[in-house]
């Protein structure tokens, strides 16, 4: 059993670190050098686990300061190479980052690489990447009520799409915009809805956030997870009101947050002290009349579902591609007061929608509410009150006297002086801990992940010791994975009242769920049922077509590992961690590799599972786990 030390993580492979027989089992394991005995049986031992955290939170600056002996950072002499802040830009933008990238934006810059990549069309969306792959017809197979050509779909879209500033934005939105596949009222065609919405998302990334806000008010995927749809008008006679669901959300969620906010995102406070509410149950109840009225636009037809027993009419595909229909006879035509707005009774559905989003839209929290959490997802997850305002500054304003010209905030997010300058390498509060979805997709990018079949498959696996833990539109509620307010407890980032909402997911399971996901991703690829068939069938137990259909290639990195192993974790620090890969730890990882004791003479086969130990080595370090 080899161990490998990186700061404070310590990682034990069980097996060999020479040539294992094809199929061989092994599991990393996390050592800490302050325990020993009982504590490290059974795999991963708790505070093994404990320790791989508190490595990736000194690096963000969040060392606990519960215990005496936690590890604080260390500052190093090391300096990352000459292409780190290029490659740390691009991989703030977009998913991965690539030599290509890298001397694209050496040559162009910053801004002009940007504006070229936000440029670029929106590439073949995912509701007709379903229809193009069959998933749209009515018959046994029962696409009109699975969930799982989502999956397929959403990822195929993160890793093979060429617009990936556009798709990396996207995903952002996804988590402040929040539905579920799993959790909508409406029974058909789940995939197709959940397609739409993404595609919404993508052709509004760099639009404007007022458009932005009326699709996703008015798309079927949020109407059935919200209750908008079918959301009639009160009924005195029965003791009916208008569901409030999306009323609430919609401010407290998706525009104004629950206090008022200054203009760099901190509450507004009364003479007390006390945080001032940003909207009351009053506000809730009136605006609730607004989202009344509306169905799906049911003018496309009905298939009859030719399945026995289930003899049932189900609505031609091509609706849900279409926004939610007004019915005007269920629309709420009563007064509606919020917001120091009132629309008078009598005002038409599509008037009151109007005046409701833009009532929305205009409020001053707007700006630092969506500002603060986007920079979350891309930069940082603490952000300083001066970046924050900065960016609301420009939601507000562009520079050209219009407001929520999202183009304009995702550039300002990128070209901050808080995103590039160099001062954020090395201070203690800055960074955010990488979310499983994004090293997923990074990792597949990176090393071009390719489906044999063409099917695209990916449905990552949710077993007990092997997980990612966290997949697009499988959120656990509409507030997200996480909060963009989470403060992870008994840390140093508690103390200083300090946010890192990636933590909220992270515990001593899913790192080692997160580790061994990868390491059977790496060196085998991702295992799927029936790779060549779009459907997938559980009654069948086995089938000739199960297998590792996706899988990563590793050309290059072949190319280097035995004849130069420096040149190789050089490479991969760079294009997985930005250059951010210390000097010690390269050591460590390249002591590995050569302890498996392989020759220029030695297999092919054999040195690949050397790239693979020093890509899973570099993607469980705390270099690589915390994005600066």
């Amino acid at each position: 059993m080899t161990p490998i030390s990186m700061g404070s993580l310590r990682l034990r492979w069980e097996g060999s670190m020479s040539a294992e027989p094809v199929g061989s089992t092994h599991r990393f394991q996390f050592d800490d050098d302050r325990r020993h005995g009982n504590d490290r049986a059974h795999g991963l031992t708790r505070l093994g686990t404990a320790t791989a955290l508190a490595s990736s939170l000194a690096a963000c600056g969040g060392a606990g300061d519960s215990t005496a002996s936690s590890p604080s950072p260390v500052a190093q002499s090391w300096s990352p190479p000459a292409d780190s802040p290029f490659a740390r830009f691009i991989q703030q933008a977009q998913f991965s980052c690539s030599e290509a990238d890298v001397a694209a934006v050496k040559q162009k810059g910053y801004e002009a690489w940007l504006d070229e990549q936000m440029g670029l069309p929106s590439s073949q969306g995912g509701w007709d990447w379903l229809m193009a792959r069959g998933y749209g017809v009515v018959d046994e197979r029962n696409f009109v009520q699975s969930t799982y050509p989502m999956d397929y779909m959403i990822w195929n879209q993160l890793i093979r799409s060429p617009d990936q500033v556009r798709r990396r934005v996207a995903l952002a939105l996804t988590e402040f915009f929040v539905v579920n596949v799993d959790n909508m009222t409406e029974p058909w065609w789940q995939s197709f809805h959940t397609a739409r919405y993404w595609d919404i998302l993508c052709e509004n990334a760099f639009g404007n956030f007022r458009k932005l806000l009326e699709d996703v008010t008015l798309s079927v995927a949020m109407g059935s997870f919200l209750n908008t749809l079918r959301n009639q008008k009160e009924d005195p006679a029965t003791g009916r009101i208008p569901d409030e669901n999306y009323a609430r959300e919609v401010m407290q969620l998706f525009t104004l947050g629950v206090s008022e906010l200054n203009l760099d995102g901190t509450p507004k406070l009364d003479a007390t002290g006390k945080s001032l509410d940003s909207f009351t149950q009053s506000d809730v109840t009136n605006l609730a009349r607004v989202f009344t009225g509306y169905d799906i636009d049911n003018n496309v037809g009905f298939t009859r579902n030719p399945v026995p027993p289930f003899y049932f009419n189900v609505p031609n595909v091509e609706y849900s591609r279409l926004p939610m229909k007004l019915f005007s006879d269920r629309h709420s035509m009563l007064q509606k007061s919020f917001l120091g707005t009132t629309i008078a009774a009598g005002t038409d559905g599509a008037s009151s929608l109007r005046i409701a989003l833009d009532t929305l839209f205009a409020h001053p929290n707007v700006g630092p509410f969506f500002s603060r959490q986007m920079i979350q997802r891309l930069v940082t997850s603490n952000p300083s009150r001066d970046y924050v305002r900065r960016v609301a500054s420009v939601f507000n304003d562009n520079g050209k006297g219009t407001r929520g010209d999202l183009r304009a905030v995702f550039k300002a997010i990128l070209l901050d002086d808080e995103a590039r300058g160099s001062a954020g390498l090395s201070a203690a509060g800055h960074g955010k801990l990488r979310e499983p979805m994004i090293r997923f997709t990074q990792w597949a990018r990176t090393f071009g992940l390719g489906s044999k079949a063409g099917t695209w498959k990916i449905d990552p696996p949710r077993y007990s010791d092997r997980s990612l833990g966290q997949s697009p539109f499988r959120a656990p509620s509409v507030f997200n994975f996480f909060r963009p307010g989470y403060v992870p407890p008994n840390t140093r980032f508690a103390t200083e009242k300090a946010t890192a909402p990636e933590f909220q997911i992270v515990n001593e399971t899913t790192v080692a769920q997160y580790v061994n996901l990868m390491e059977e991703a790496i060196s085998k690829g991702v295992f799927v049922r029936q790779a060549s068939a779009i459907e997938v069938d559980y009654t069948k137990i086995t089938s000739s077509s199960d297998g590792y259909d996706l899988a990563a290639a590793y050309a290059e990195e072949l190319k280097l590992v035995v004849v130069d192993d420096e040149a190789l974790v050089r490479r991969l620090s760079l294009l997985l961690t930005a250059g951010r890969l210390s000097e010690n730890s390269e050591k460590q990882i390249v002591s590995a590799l050569k302890s498996a004791g392989l020759t220029a003479a030695s297999t092919d086969a054999d040195k690949l599972r050397n790239v693979y130990r020093a890509v899973l080595l570099v993607m469980s370090s705390p270099e690589y786990l915390v994005q600066k």
